[in-house]
């Protein structure tokens, strides 16, 4: 999934399988280990490949988004983490402004 994210192109998805946003670079990493990939490596891809994640959760047998957040980066590319941007209900916490600046707004 990363190597078809890294490809060029504009736009992507995937799923992965996550407990929260914060989660996810550490999820990854066990991911790239079992792939006998570097954490290193596992960090440059996705610092490149991903700048949105949206976590989706079941609320009465329907799935629904919980939070979206956006990734913040380390020198040297690195991934460093993922920032909520929208929780619950639509609340904008702390990566609000990086998210609109992704979506366009002003």
């Amino acid at each position: 999934m990363m190597s078809a994210l890294n490809t060029g192109h504009e736009g992507g998805a995937s799923t992965l399988h996550a407990n929260a946003i914060a989660d996810v670079p550490s999820r990854f990493e066990a991911l790239g280990a079992l792939a006998g990939l570097p954490a290193d490596a596992v960090h440059a891809q996705l610092a490149s490949a991903i700048s949105v994640v949206i976590h989706l959760a079941r609320h009465d047998g329907r799935r629904t988004v919980r939070e979206i957040g956006v990734v913040r980066r380390e020198r040297g590319e690195r991934l460093a983490e993922v920032v909520p941007a929208l929780g619950p209900g639509g609340t904008r916490t702390p990566g609000w402004a990086v998210l609109d600046q992704l979506l366009g707004g002003r």
